[in-house]
């Protein structure tokens, strides 16, 4: 890699010379456009519509239109003259913890190396950072433009992520945000099994650009003089769903499919009850318990009544017994002596 920039990270009183390398690179093919008929490459001259006359990179400025055809012509030595203080400084403002910062902000990323005898401060602040779980708001300068940058660690390396300001970032301003548009329960209890059946750990790793692969074959099969060898086809999105809950269900059980699990049997079977199932076997099991509970008394009542005649008649028998005993004493004869 070759650094396309050198300063130094400000960190207080202490200064931690680096050297700047882009992180990412783009891995989209270019072409060059060409004439159809000889191959023979496009060029564009830069003429001015004024005179008509081709210029050179020496004699283009930069102009900036204030409408009405008229023009400010801005020179080099007009940015020279602008106070950046931080032409050749990371200056650390602040340090935050990461979650605070939005996405959206982020720009483009940007590798640290330390210079030099900046090694052992560079360790410092990359460790620091580490132990405190934050990233440092930072202010940097490049290509003669003030940015906000954060600086964090990656993989052990100090990592400059530039920043858009704030009043850069647009503000959604769309229709379907003032409808009051209600989501019913089930609807939203079906979306987050959907959710659920689809999670799991991202691993940038497995994803990959088809298309430009397949570009790719292309072209070297053109280079190679071979029959280009047509990619499978893929498969065509499915059209609008008409009804919501028949599609969300319809994507469960194709997630599932996917990951190798059973598909949930229709009714009568015994497949995996869904949020949506439960609630309904909860509901129907209610009304079920709320209908049988008159029949039950009425019929703990007609039971209870025979059963307590019965109880009824037990106990005049048994209090009768006694008393038969004792008048058949009494009308026994005496023996003679």
């Amino acid at each position: 890699m070759r650094a396309i920039w050198k300063g130094a990270v400000s960190f207080g009183l202490v200064s931690i010379g680096v050297k700047l390398y882009s992180a990412t690179e783009e891995k989209d093919i270019r072409f060059h456009q060409v004439h159809r008929e000889d191959g023979g490459r496009i060029r564009y001259k830069r003429t001015c519509s004024v005179c008509g006359e081709e210029v050179t990179y020496d004699d283009i400025a930069k102009g900036y239109d204030i409408g009405g055809g008229e023009m400010v012509i801005l020179t080099d030595e007009d940015f020279a003259d602008l106070p950046l203080t931080s032409s050749r400084a990371i200056d650390v403002l602040e340090f935050v913890p990461a979650e605070q910062v939005d996405p959206i902000l982020y720009n483009k990323a940007y590798f640290l190396e330390p210079e030099g005898a900046a090694t052992k401060p560079y360790v410092l602040l990359r460790d620091a950072l580490i132990d405190s779980e934050r990233v440092a708001i930072v202010k940097v300068a490049l290509r003669q433009r003030e940015q906000l940058a954060t600086l964090r660690v990656r993989e052990g390396v100090l990592l400059l992520n530039t920043m858009l300001w704030p009043d850069e970032i647009r503000t959604p301003d769309f229709g379907f945000l003032d409808e009051d548009l209600k989501v019913r329960p089930p609807e939203l209890a079906m979306a987050s099994s959907l959710i659920d059946s689809m999670t799991g750990e991202f691993e940038p790793d497995v994803f990959t650009d088809d298309y430009r692969a397949a570009l790719q074959e292309v072209i070297d099969a053109k280079v190679e003089g071979r029959e280009v060898v047509q990619p499978e086809e893929v498969e065509e999105a499915p059209a609008a769903a008409v009804d919501l809950m028949a599609a969300l269900k319809a994507s469960v059980e194709r997630a599932k499919a996917a990951r190798g699990e059973q598909p949930a049997r229709s009714s009568g079977g015994g497949g995996e009850p869904t949020p949506i199932s439960s609630a309904r076997s909860a509901q129907k099991a209610a009304e079920k318990k709320a209908a049988k509970a008159p029949a039950k008394k009425t019929a703990e009542k007609k039971t209870a009544e025979p059963a307590k005649k019965t109880a009824a008649k037990k106990a005049a028998a048994k209090k009768a017994e006694p008393a038969k005993k004792t008048a058949a004493r009494k009308t026994a004869p005496r023996k003679s002596a």
